[in-house]
């Protein structure tokens, strides 16, 4: 393909609407169209030989003179622009998409860790997440080590046993307990660890990745609109985009940006491996990043309300949500300091936090908010972290990351907020 047109000076929330696409190159249509097809005609045998040495990591990148069209396990035009937009938000050098939030996640790991190699994470983190660093990665010879989310990462860190720390892992607001942990203190601790490559990692499959540890972060619950991570000294900005960045829980996505070196590395392996979105998720994807950010502003407008809601109820007897802390807390300054927003997603425990089965009550009563796992939705989901997305995490780690039994997660949709409220209140209210 042709190199892309530079990024005009605009706001994100405009370019999401154009950038990366010239309707000239596609009979004038206003949309980019979706192609469907496995493999891409070369003009000549040399421009064939040139796009596959990129494409293995052979030869360097050459950002004026992009890799073409060979293959839609490696790419397809409507990915191209999905990945040029998706970088936008964070500033970011590049930007990769997944066929899934675990699919961005493992390929990364693959990608940056070799045999040995130390992963520090903060707890609580997706059960996903957990799930893959407590019983996948011992297998790839990796030893994972979690810490507490929140105020005082830095110091706790410290305290470990660190011999080959290449990535600290981040997910900031935590799963499911919000818990917010400051990434520009993140980043000035990735700096300071030190990581010693081994000597056989040298000849690799793809141009060996910087001797530093890397702060990867997991902006799934704020980002893009809300928190950029890149912003604040992360190296790699890591979502699930079946979340809000899909945002109508109708495809499955991940996605990848950061700096340019680092998301070269990971592009290889996920050329190999096969964890590429498809074009027509891509597509879907498109559509959905034009209305991004009017989404999460309905969506946060009603979890406000909800939350303030819920911190008055005498059936709650704790709130866990960004915009609830307290200025003047250590939380509440890192906050301030790196999101513009608290986001939509809410986890609150019942009146005795050991209470399960008060809590399957409320949401076995629910009518309008839906009993599903996921979240980003335009409709309002409830799940129980403890049974159900973090079932998988040990009970050591639940204890040590404050979820509870009697612990309900809320995304909030774009319903009117009289109806929403009016279905949590009978829910809790059964008498009422």
């Amino acid at each position: 393909m042709e190199p892309r047109e530079p990024r005009p000076a605009r706001h994100p929330e405009s370019l999401m609407m154009g950038y990366g696409y010239v309707p000239e190159w596609s009979e004038g249509a206003i949309k980019p169209p979706l192609f469907l097809t496995s493999t891409f005609v070369f003009k000549s045998a040399e421009d064939g030989e040139a796009y596959f040495r990129q494409a293995y990591g052979l030869d360097p990148v050459d950002p004026k003179r992009p890799m073409g069209l060979i293959y839609s396990r490696l790419n397809n035009p409507v990915l191209e622009i999905l990945e040029d937009r998706l970088r936008v938000w964070e500033d970011a050098d590049l930007a990769l998409s997944f066929a899934s939030g675990m699919a961005a996640i493992s390929t990364t790991i693959l990608a940056l860790c070799r045999p040995g190699d130390q992963i520090v994470y903060t707890i609580p983190v997706y059960g996903g997440t957990d799930y893959f660093f407590e019983h996948i990665a011992p297998s790839l010879e990796l030893e994972a080590i979690p810490v507490e989310a929140g105020p005082g990462l830095a110091e706790r860190v410290r305290s470990l046993p660190l011999r080959r720390p290449r990535i600290l892992y981040v997910e900031t607001p935590a799963n499911p307990t919000t818990t917010m942990t400051d990434l520009a203190e993140a980043a000035r601790l990735a700096g300071e660890l030190q990581y010693e490559a081994p000597a056989e990692s040298r000849n690799d499959v793809a141009p060996v990745a910087p001797d530093e540890c890397l702060l990867v972060v997991d902006n799934t619950f704020l980002g893009p609109v809300w928190q950029q991570p890149i912003r604040h000294g992360a190296h790699l900005s890591l979502y699930s985009a079946t979340k809000f960045i899909g945002g109508h829980s109708d495809l499955i996505a991940g996605a990848v940006l950061g700096r340019r070196d680092l998301v070269e590395r990971v592009k290889v392996f996920r050329t190999i491996l096969g964890s590429i979105s498809e074009p027509f998720t891509a597509w879907l994807m498109l559509r959905s990043l034009e209305t991004l950010k009017i989404r999460m502003a309905a969506q946060q407008e009603n979890a406000i309300a909800l939350a303030r809601f819920l911190v008055d109820h005498p059936a709650v007897s704790r709130v866990h949500f960004p915009g609830l802390l307290d200025p003047s807390s250590a939380e509440g300054a890192i906050f301030r300091r790196q999101c513009s927003g608290p986001g939509s997603l809410i986890a609150f425990e019942m009146k005795d936090p050991e209470d399960k089965a008060a809590a399957f009550r409320v949401l076995n009563r629910l009518k309008l908010a839906h009993l599903a796992v996921s979240l980003g939705g335009t409709e309002t989901l409830v799940e129980h972290p403890a049974a159900m997305t973090h079932s998988d995490v040990s009970p050591e780690h639940q204890l040590r990351a404050g979820i509870t039994p009697g612990m309900i997660r809320v995304s909030c949709g774009i319903e009117h907020i009289d109806d929403l409220i009016a279905d949590f209140r009978q829910a809790l209210d059964p008498e009422a």
